[in-house]
């Protein structure tokens, strides 16, 4: 009994071991399914806080876009009403200056007829004078005798033969004038008509366009090392400035120009900018350069049709391609000349490839003339004669400016050749000092005559209209006074081409029917 007992007791004690093992066994279990709950919760808080950021930045940058696009919109609408509102500006600054000039002119008119009013009442006078003068000689003239009735009757014949002949004089005047200058413009039309080529302004500067800003620090390289290597073998200054992706070369000798302005584009397209490699590249130009230089002459005597020329003449013409003179090109210029005075000389019956080859070779000092002393016309005839040339193109060259005697009927051609190319409209620029100053000279000329009342020189002073007063020129004066203007002209002024000179005597009645 007592043994059942221990071995009950001990029974119990065993469970209640074997339950308490048990027991703790469960609970870790539970704590460790705990912890893995806690940590994929943790885990799953973190996706969803990482989402909600992602989810977050997408709707901001989506909100960014949206604004800026709108901003652009706006800022679009804004430049756009800006433009019109700039238009209207200018379109009534434009209307504001339109009526101020009619102003202007009404006012103008408004003298004038005052002018005209005046002159109308002193004619009245003068009229109301001349009857009371006739009416007394009509009554001398009933008392004359036979003899003295006939030398009145002659002095009226003369005075009247006088005015007849300055009419026909006038008449003939204007038959020849119009005769010739209808020669004169079938002719030139003809000439200018075969050699319609396009002229360029040559400046002093030339620009390289960059691929970048950065290249404009490796132009300058470290401590300016490579602008100054550039422009002591060049001879041109670089610029550098402000300009967006562009630098400037600036000198005054356009081959150098244009040799170093195709040296730094070689340079920029390679990349690679330091001393060494600028004088390899600019070597390398030069010599390419040279041979383009002959290519351009030879091509300009195949055109021309013109041969046997000296290589280093054909090289001076070449040259002349970069040469400009009041900006028109040189060797545009001397294909001109060459055209003209072919055909010139052809309506002549001379020679007319000759008249051609001195054309073309009448400017050739001034592939020269910055390195050497002397005038260009003076130097193209040492270059023309040291290379075996003709001398009657000699002579041509040397005196187209008339700095020499002219020896033949090509040298006065290579003269009007030259002159007729260089004044045609558009062939070249002038300054705007020597411009104004031709024009108002020309005006103080006309208005120097007595009884000018206004002049106006027009067409870029190629011609000069004078209004004169009637009262005080009569018709036979206007051809005087026409005469008189053109020989003042020429003596005081000088001049490419011609001057047209109109003289207008004009009588305005003005009456108002109310």
């Amino acid at each position: 009994m007592v043994g059942i007992i221990l071995l009950g007791g001990l029974g119990f004690f065993l469970g209640y071991i074997l339950a308490d093992f048990l027991g703790k066994t469960g609970l870790k279990k539970k704590r460790e399914e705990a912890k893995k709950v806690i940590e994929e919760a943790k885990k799953e808080a973190e996706n969803i806080r990482k989402k909600a950021e992602l989810d977050s930045k997408e709707l901001l940058y989506k909100l960014r876009v949206n604004f800026e696009n709108e901003t652009k919109s706006r800022k679009k609408e804004l430049e756009e009403l800006e433009k019109r509102v700039i238009h209207r500006e200018e379109n009534l600054e434009r209307r504001v200056e339109f009526l101020q000039k009619k102003e202007q002119e009404i006012n103008q008119r408004a003298r004038e007829i005052e002018i005209l009013t005046k002159d109308l009442e002193k004619k009245s006078q003068e009229l109301n004078a001349i009857l009371a003068e006739e009416k007394q000689k009509l009554q001398r003239i009933s008392s004359l005798s036979l003899e003295e009735a006939r030398q009145l009757l002659l002095k009226r014949l003369e005075e009247d033969l006088v005015k007849e002949k300055a009419e026909r004089l006038r008449r003939f005047e204007e038959e020849l004038r119009e005769e010739e200058e209808k020669k004169a413009r079938e002719i030139l039309s003809l000439a200018i008509q075969r050699c319609a080529v396009d002229h360029t302004q040559e400046t002093t500067v030339s620009v390289v366009n960059l691929p970048n800003e950065d290249m404009k620090g490796r132009i300058i390289g470290r401590e300016g090392r490579n602008i100054r290597t550039f422009e002591m073998l060049t001879g041109v200054d670089v610029i550098i400035d402000d300009t967006p992706e562009a630098v400037t070369l600036s000198g005054f000798d356009p081959i150098r120009r244009e040799i170093a302005k195709r040296t730094l584009e070689k340079l920029v397209a390679d990349g690679r900018i330091h001393p060494a490699r600028i004088e390899e590249t600019l070597e390398k130009v030069r010599k390419e350069f040279e041979k383009e230089l002959v290519e351009e002459g030879k091509r300009v005597t195949f055109d021309l049709d013109i041969h046997n020329l000296h290589p280093e003449i054909i090289k001076l013409l070449g040259k002349l391609r970069y040469r400009t003179s009041f900006g028109q090109n040189a060797l545009q210029h001397s294909k001109e000349v060459a055209i003209i005075m072919s055909i010139i000389a052809s309506e002549l019956g001379l020679d007319t490839r000759l008249a051609k080859r001195i054309g073309l070779l009448h400017d050739i000092g001034k592939g020269i003339d910055q390195q050497v002393e002397g005038t260009h016309a003076q130097l193209g005839a040492q270059l023309l004669r040291k290379y075996g040339e003709n001398e009657l193109i000699v002579n041509a060259a040397e005196s187209h400016h008339e700095e020499v005697e002219f020896k033949s009927i090509y040298s006065v051609l290579a003269l009007v050749a030259d002159a007729i190319s260089a004044s045609r409209p558009g062939a070249r620029r002038e300054t705007l000092e020597t411009y104004l100053k031709r024009l108002t000279t020309l005006e103080n000329i006309a208005n120097s005559f007595k009884g000018v009342e206004k002049s106006f020189a027009i067409q870029a002073g190629r011609e000069i209209r004078v209004i004169v007063k009637p009262s005080e020129v009569n018709e036979e004066g206007v051809v005087i006074l026409a005469r008189e203007l053109k020989k003042k002209i020429e003596e005081e002024m000088e001049y490419p081409g011609q001057i047209k000179i109109t003289v207008i005597r004009e009588t305005r009645v003005v009456e108002y029917a109310k």
